[in-house]
């Protein structure tokens, strides 16, 4: 599993810089990677145990596939989130299984909510957005006429964070427990 979660990082990482620099996450690089995930982890369990293994590694792979890609998914018909993301998310779980995948993608979304307060307040508009969030939470208490939600904060690149997420999850797996 060690190699696939190499190229999980590889993958998020160059996907990173690519984000950073165009606001884009390229198809040639998540698709690559959903392919590089599935057809490895198939080869693999092929080398390994046959047919039987095979179709196990094929069920897994693609199980990570849609397990990692539904929020995301999601989010993303809601206008929360890029496609590309979602296509990272994607090859994420064919990579690392639906297990790994799904722990990188919450290491993601926890680096994510530490990075976006501190862009926030870098930008002055930390208190502006939180009294926003604020109302629109209060909103359904209020009578009489409700004012316009004020404008959405500005996109974030969610790249770096996806990186960092699958780099956290590597890490821990491959140092093993943490004894204290």
């Amino acid at each position: 599993m060690l190699p696939f979660l190499i190229s999980a990082v590889i993958v998020t990482a160059i996907g990173a810089c690519w984000d950073w620099k165009t606001g884009l996450i390229p198809n040639w690089l998540t698709f690559g990677a959903l392919a590089l995930g599935v057809g490895g982890h198939v080869g693999h369990g092929f080398s390994l145990g046959g047919l039987p293994e095979a179709a196990q590694q094929l069920v897994l792979s693609l199980s990570g596939v849609a397990l990692c890609s539904l929020v995301p998914a999601l989010m993303f018909f809601k206008g929360g989130m890029g496609g590309g993301d979602v296509k990272s998310f994607a090859a994420l779980g064919a990579l690392c299984h639906p297990m790994l995948g799904i722990e990188a993608q919450l290491h993601a979304f926890l680096v994510l909510a530490l990075i976006v307060p501190a862009q926030l307040a870098h930008q002055g508009r930390l208190l502006q957005t939180l009294r926003s969030a604020a109302a629109l939470v209060l909103r359904p208490l209020r009578r009489g006429p409700l004012p316009p939600p004020e404008a959405a904060p500005s996109w974030v690149r969610l790249g770096p964070a996806i990186c960092a997420g699958t780099l956290i999850t590597v890490m821990l797996h491959a140092c093993g427990p943490v004894q204290l």
